[in-house]
């Protein structure tokens, strides 16, 4: 017989507000403990010490407006975080200090999470929701000077962007970028020609998420509806459905592949976190322990497989930390 899923490894409590986004920072060559960051509904982010278990600094910079996104620049000290006041901040955290030092004002109110691209040496590409209903902005960092327009077609009717991934192909030509949009589909964009490359129609509602692993050529979206869809990317940059899996119920909030492209995992509106195996597809375990909606799911990229964890953020104001090396 299987062995029942695994109860959470520690909950992390005391937050007040709903768990919108996490973060893990962990250095491959820093052997202590990975540091989690999370953004909440009342727009602070907090900063977790997962030896003690216990919050520690706290920051405020977003006007109380919700957290959609945080990601960790050069090291664990500078952290850009995005939320619904329509800031992206860049935080200077080194020698304890907790300063807004930039920010870049956004044009678009949705629910649309940037993605970041390191494009060489000290320099980054930020995806980010554009001015236009479903028009999207790559911008260079640190310059935040534009590199280009995302358009499509007037006539295509795609809704708003809703999830975005940037990604560099393994030949080493230009970035790409794909997105999901409000009417369902996923397009891959060329951030060099500005065009669309390919239009995939893979969900009958928004396309809530969407994670892609470039060395397989092969992603995975959820969306408010029953089905979980995976798709993959041949040579002549064509998407197409590779395999799709029926859930029980409605509402994928995020979906997110581990860094060693073994494990998949998901966060459900009907409070369970669901891992598949990435390789084969199949469904691995439901882990059930929160009250409420799972809004998102992070992995830890810790070098030693036994210490590497699945964080998971919830509508009931508490992350819960998964230990899964021994389960899979």
């Amino acid at each position: 017989m299987a062995l029942p899923p695994p109860d959470p490894k520690f909950v992390l409590r005391g937050l007040n507000a709903e768990v919108t986004f996490l973060h893990f920072y962990s250095a491959d060559q820093d052997q202590s403990c990975p540091v989690l960051f999370s953004g909440a509904s009342n727009g602070l982010i907090h900063l977790w010490n997962l030896k003690t278990r216990r919050m520690g600094m706290v920051l405020d910079g977003h006007g109380g407006k919700s957290l959609c996104w945080l990601q960790t620049l050069y090291g664990r000290d500078t952290l850009l975080s995005q939320g619904r006041d329509l800031q992206i901040c860049m935080w200077d955290l080194a020698e304890g200090r907790n300063m807004v030092t930039e920010s870049i004002s956004m044009e678009s109110a949705g629910f649309c999470k940037c993605s970041l691209l390191k494009n060489g040496q000290g320099n980054w590409l930020l995806a980010m929701p554009g001015q236009e209903t479903s028009e999207i902005q790559v911008l260079d960092l640190p310059s935040k000077k534009l590199v280009c327009t995302l358009k499509p077609e007037a006539n295509a009717k795609l809704g708003m962007p809703m999830c975005l991934k940037l990604w560099q192909p393994n030949s080493g030509s230009c970035p790409l970028l794909l997105a999901g949009y409000e009417d369902g589909s996923v397009i891959l964009w060329s951030t060099l020609e500005t065009k669309a490359l390919c239009r995939l129609v893979c969900h009958q509602e928004p396309v809530m998420s969407l994670d892609f692993d470039s060395d397989k050529a092969r992603g995975v979206s959820g969306s408010a509806e029953k089905v979980l869809s995976f798709w993959s990317l041949d040579e002549q940059q064509i998407l197409q459905v590779h395999k799709t899996h029926q859930l029980i119920n409605s509402g994928i909030a995020h979906v997110s592949i581990r860094s060693d492209k073994k494990i998949l995992a998901t966060a459900g509106w009907d409070h369970r976190i669901r891992l598949f195996g990435w390789k084969t597809l199949k469904p691995l375990a439901v882990l059930h322990y929160h009250t409420a909606a799972v809004h998102c799911v992070a992995f830890s990229h810790h070098s030693a497989p036994s210490e590497r964890l699945l964080a998971a953020g919830s509508k009931d104001h508490r992350i819960s930390l998964w230990s899964l090396y021994q389960q899979t």
